[in-house]
């Protein structure tokens, strides 16, 4: 099993489609066809809306006229700040003749994976199932019953690597259909009768109890990569919900969790990943060293990273680590948020026609910016004069302050405030450069995860900005992403798009009860509260766990269920925290069965892959812990309350949950507040852990010895 998505430049056939026969003659170019995507909210169907290939969005239209013209289907997922998206646009998709035979010979469709994850779900199953490798661009061809028998990824234009040229691709399926439909009504209906046998498998494994954390905490510790960091080989990824789940074991008790999480953690930000002058995380590293990164920015990669990196200066101390989560926060309310306080999905790889070009500097542009201090700057990045990558400097840190201040003769802190400066003044001067494009689509999921972020950080750095991003970001989705009352998964350009999946609904109750226990306004909570009740209803399976689409929505080859994490939680996993976590703040013993129903489906995958399982883990760490309760009862902007609070946050106590409220609490507002008065007319703290509840306190000191 893969943990993360992967950018593949390869690609697969599917099931036992033979060698693409021979190309027939080549077909004549036809003029450039106006495509049907105009209209579309999604940028990267805008992207492809001038191409001479005649796109069709994903509906009725382009699936009748397939039936109707006995047409195969040619099915191109991606995103719009995928690097190998565009390359295959570039070669393949803006090129005429190439077009010309997309356009008599198939039916095409173009689909934004982050606008149609359910499509992109069950067609990347499809494809690296049978062939053990998906990434983006998926490329993927289909009966007109929408039975997928050959696939792949990005295909050159030319035959090179094993890969058959796209064109010469084209004809031989085309010729294949015509000729051989038999054979494609074959591989389609067995790899249609696969998919359908796997969604069906998603039974009960067995118990999720304290083994099967211990299992795959051990599992972690001994998969780990000391010499470089991380886990796995090139391309490698951060894997936020594993460090994270491993903090949470340390916090348990668990001594060989720590270690694996903080190497991991400084390995990342040393390295190329890390954007040393903006801040913020790219996608991936390409190297097993983090040294290269594939240079898109995902917003949510940011919205993990930055919560890790702040849970793991709570849990260590480590300033570098606190510094991290400020720097990935302020990237993303610099670059990535709206004057509406929306979050972008991401930002290209690519800008001047070249990947990296925005991020990477040669020595004679880090001498001519920054002068005498040129010679530290470089030292403590490795910029050379013959470049680290492809004759260009990525910046990474290669020499430590301590070094640096004993080489030089300064010290460490004039060190420190030195590298500031300059990073200061090459943002100035990089803000200059022309910027890779941003993907302005919101998708809901991604923004819950954001907001919970910064909600976390308010509360935890006491930042006031970071409340005001938080604030105005659930202001806009509970407004801009309901316009009707549903709750949509896109939003762009004041257009809300498809309806709500999974992930939407379970990561906005995470991110407003983050929100909630940060300022404790009962309108969050009250809709997270609502928010939970649609998404029990319209997604739950009788069966365990819950469908990645709401009853009602389009029939595909299959309802897809997907329980694995990858670069993003399982929506699975996010509605089982969302639920015990509910659960915990209203006393609704009904929700706690159905999370932890839904545990029992990833039992023994969840030790065997744990790297593909870590939201889980950190979502059965929280149901199995003795979960600790605290309702606070006075007025939230009394000092004597935010003394009591104060407690509460002074460490990372991932099991905990908190109310407040003015007495009698507001209408709608937590049951935990329930029959809790103040005590002698001063604020009040009840804390309960798993069934037991103490004494209530009004002295932060009390409090702090029941905590402990």
């Amino acid at each position: 099993m893969t943990a993360q998505d992967k950018h593949s430049r390869g690609a697969r056939r599917l099931g036992d489609a033979a060698t693409p026969p021979g190309e027939a003659g080549a077909l004549a170019p036809q003029d450039p066809m106006s495509n049907h995507l105009a209209g579309s909210v999604s940028r990267y169907l805008l992207q492809h809306a001038d191409n001479p290939v005649d796109w069709y969005p994903w509906g009725e239209e382009a699936l009748a006229r397939a039936r109707a013209e006995d047409k195969p289907i040619f099915l191109s997922i991606g995103y719009a700040a995928c690097h190998w998206c565009h390359v295959m646009a570039h070669e393949s998709f803006e090129d005429t003749e190439t077009a010309a035979i997309m356009n008599a010979r198939y039916v095409c469709i173009k689909v934004d994976r982050e606008e149609r994850p359910d499509l992109d779900s069950v067609y990347m199953s499809a494809v690296a199932t049978l062939t053990g490798q998906g990434g983006w661009p998926l490329s993927v061809f289909l009966t007109p019953d929408l039975r997928p028998f050959y696939g792949g990824t990005y295909f050159p234009p030319e035959a090179r690597h094993g890969l058959p040229g796209f064109p010469q691709l084209l004809r031989a399926l085309a010729d294949a259909w015509r000729d051989r439909r038999s054979d494609i009504t074959r591989v389609g209906t067995q790899v249609a009768a696969q998919l359908v046998s796997q969604s069906a498998a998603t039974a009960p494994e067995g118990t999720f109890d304290i083994r099967t954390l211990t299992g795959a905490a051990h599992s972690l510790v001994d998969q780990y990569d000391w010499e470089n960091g991380g886990w796995g080989t090139a391309p490698k990824f951060p894997q936020p919900m594993a460090i994270e789940f491993l903090l949470r074991r340390h916090l348990s008790g668990d001594a060989t969790a720590l270690p694996p999480a903080v190497h991991a953690l400084r390995a990342m930000a040393r390295g190329g990943m890390w954007d040393v002058i903006g801040g913020g995380f790219a996608r991936y590293s390409t190297d097993s060293a983090w040294h290269v990164p594939h240079f898109e920015k995902m917003l949510y990669d940011n919205a993990q990273l930055a919560r890790l990196y702040l849970h793991a200066w709570q849990v260590t101390g480590e300033a570098s680590f606190r510094s991290a989560a400020e720097q990935i926060l302020a990237f993303v309310a610099r670059e990535l948020t709206t004057p509406d306080g929306a979050f972008l999905s991401s930002l290209d790889a690519d800008s001047e026609g070249a990947e990296g070009r925005y991020y990477v500097w040669s020595l004679d542009e880090i001498r001519t910016v920054l002068g005498k201090d040129a010679i530290l700057f470089a030292e403590a990045y490795g910029v050379t004069e013959g470049g680290t990558w492809e004759g260009t400097n990525v910046l990474q840190r290669s020499v430590d302050d301590a070094t640096l201040a004993a080489r030089q003769g300064m010290t460490t802190a004039d060190v420190g405030a030195t590298l500031e400066k300059c990073r200061v003044r090459l943002l100035e001067i990089r803000g200059r450069r022309m910027r890779p494009a941003a993907d302005d689509t919101v998708l809901t999921a991604w923004n819950g995860l954001m907001l919970a972020s910064f909600a976390e950080a308010a509360r935890v750095l006491g930042d006031r900005t970071c409340l005001d991003v938080a604030t105005r970001n659930a202001d806009f989705m509970l407004t801009a992403l309901r316009p009707d009352g549903h709750l949509r998964r896109t939003w762009r350009d004041g257009m809300a798009g498809q309806p709500a999946y999974l992930d939407d609904y379970a990561s906005l109750v995470l991110g407003l009860l983050d929100l909630y226990q940060t300022d404790f306004n009962n309108r969050w909570f009250v809709e997270a509260k609502a928010l939970a009740e649609e998404m029990v209803a319209r997604f739950t399976d009788p069966a365990g766990g819950f469908f990645d689409t709401p009853d009602g929505a389009e029939q595909l080859l299959l309802r897809p269920k997907d329980l694995q994490d990858n670069a993003v939680p399982s929506g699975n996993a996010l509605a089982v925290e969302a639920l015990l976590t509910l659960a915990a703040l209203t006393g609704r013993t009904e929700w706690r069965k159905l999370a932890e129903r839904a545990l029992q489906l990833v039992t023994d995958a969840a030790v065997r892959y744990p790297t593909g399982f870590g939201r889980w883990l950190c979502a059965g760490d929280l149901a199995l812990a003795k979960e600790t309760q605290v309702a606070v009862v006075g007025d939230p902007a009394d000092g004597r309350t935010m003394r009591l609070l104060g407690e509460v946050r002074t460490a990372w106590r991932p099991n905990l949950v908190i109310a407040v409220s003015t007495a009698p609490p507001a209408p709608g507002a937590p049951g935990l507040l329930t029959d809790r008065p103040m005590l002698d007319g001063q604020p009040t703290a009840y804390v309960c852990e798993g069934s037991t509840c103490q004494h209530p306190v009004t002295r932060p000191e009390d409090l702090r010895r029941q905590l402990q």
